[in-house]
């Protein structure tokens, strides 16, 4: 199950910065590609505004 991003996203960065397989994508609300995620979570983990959390 892939990680999907939710609209309390304030574009900050830091998922990107720590997904390993390139899945998000920049935006006014970032947003994860589920063909690509290994739902391995580490974007949650670093969220500031958990936005973040498995589809």
């Amino acid at each position: 199950m892939a990680y999907v991003i939710d609209d309390t996203c304030i574009a900050c960065g830091t998922c990107i910065e720590e997904c390993p397989v390139d899945a998000i994508s920049e935006g006014d609300i970032y947003s994860i590609d589920p063909e690509v995620c290994t739902d391995c979570g580490a974007c949650a983990d670093v969220c500031p505004t958990e936005s973040i959390h498995p589809a």
